[in-house]
């Protein structure tokens, strides 16, 4: 996945909604600030909401359902994402691909919200890393990751 969103960036590879084999131009709104990549749970909803008529709450739940991995109730999301698809005039085969593509986004999906909170966090640390090397190692070494005190807090 991460080699695909590089080479769609860099125009390596061709960029398609969300695989050659099976696009829809309904998704590209929804998958084009990322390349044609579902990298985030929103994104999971979008095309819920887009392909299959899902309400905001409906594709939360198809969401949570991912997330989970419960068979029985995958095996219901996925007719309740069939039936909707067909009601909006979806070929059946390329809904059910799109359900399968989404599906297995579900084992490395984040929150959109989260991975900016985490590029910020990521990009301070480098540049503390960068611009003030020593004071970053000496604090990375004398840190104890996981271990906290009595209390709470860390040290220890």
């Amino acid at each position: 996945m991460v080699d695909n969103f590089i080479d769609r960036k860099h125009g390596r590879e061709e960029i398609s909604y969300p695989d050659v084999q099976w696009q829809h131009e309904s998704l590209k709104p929804v998958l084009e600030p990322t390349y044609g990549i579902i990298l985030y749970q929103e994104q999971v909803m979008q095309i819920a909401q887009v392909l299959s008529g899902y309400t905001l709450g409906g594709a939360d739940m198809l969401r949570r359902a991912m997330g989970k991995k419960k068979p029985e109730e995958m095996a219901k999301q996925r007719s309740v994402f069939a039936e909707g698809a067909e009601k909006n005039g979806i070929n059946a085969e390329l809904a059910m691909k799109i359900f399968d593509l989404v599906e297995k986004f579900a084992g490395y999906g984040f929150n959109k919200s989260h991975s900016a909170a985490y590029a910020l966090v990521s990009y301070q640390t480098l540049w503390l890393k960068a611009h003030y090397p020593a004071e970053f190692m000496a604090a990375v070494m004398t840190a104890r990751y996981g271990q906290y005190r009595e209390g709470g807090g860390p040290g220890g």
